[in-house]
């Protein structure tokens, strides 16, 4: 009975541990909705509803409606669309070379009074030569373009009318996550008539494109690499 009762307590624990390793297999399967930046999470916009008046009054403070207003982006809260039209060039290139040389002769014509080639057979004679040469050069091309649209918030109403906005994107793709963040200050005035801006007019702008997953992860240099192309490296 002992050794049933034992083999029995075996398969139990056995299954129970098919039954995790099962389980952890289908959590680990799940796709997880990324974390959120909470520097380009929107802002909940104040309560624009009125007090309650009881004055009698036709008239209520608050209840009025705006039927000349545009519907554009001007309280916290409102939702602004920005097209992402960035492009930059930069082109560099350095050259250097210089050159130097140096030479010095020296002659001893006498020691003590006595002429050097009576006491030696021959002059003294000391020559000094130095040369010296460098050449560098160094050539630089970047481009980057980003297109495309984001819809942001407006987080601050700023004293002088114009507007904080910043917003993220998120796509979720088969093999990894595509994040597109944006935060910075537009005018009102530059908005048009579909609630829409460029980005080139948005002042101190933060645009970022980034990238997790396999994918990127492939694109990325590993740590030795990294170690080996620094300039600390010294060989």
């Amino acid at each position: 009975m002992s050794t049933q009762a034992s083999e029995l307590t075996a398969n139990s624990y056995l299954s129970t541990l098919c039954t995790l390793a099962v389980a952890l297999l289908l959590l680990g399967g799940c796709t997880s909705i990324p974390k959120r930046d909470p520097a380009f999470a929107p802002v909940a916009p104040a309560d624009l509803r009125p007090p309650v008046q009881s004055s009698g009054s036709i008239y209520q403070a608050g209840y009025d409606m705006r039927l000349f207003e545009d519907h554009t982006a001007k309280r916290v809260g409102d939702i602004l669309t920005i097209t992402l039209q960035e492009k930059t060039k930069a082109i560099k290139s350095a050259n250097l070379e210089t050159k130097k040389d140096t030479a010095m002769s020296a002659e001893v014509p006498s020691i003590f009074g006595i002429a050097a080639s009576a006491l030696t057979g021959q002059n003294i004679k000391t020559t000094l030569a130095s040369k010296k040469e460098f050449n560098g050069e160094g050539d630089a091309d970047q481009s980057n373009s980003l297109t495309g649209n984001i819809s942001v918030t407006v987080v601050e109403v700023l004293p002088n009318g114009n507007l904080s906005v910043r917003g993220e994107k998120r796509v979720t793709l088969n093999q990894g996550d595509e994040f597109i963040r944006l935060s910075g200050i537009v005018r009102p005035v530059d908005i048009n008539a579909s609630n829409i801006i460029s980005s080139d007019k948005v002042a101190d702008v933060t645009i970022m494109y980034i990238g997790e997953g396999a994918v990127a992860d492939s694109s990325k240099m590993g740590w030795l690499s990294r170690i080996l192309q620094s300039p600390w490296f010294p060989f």
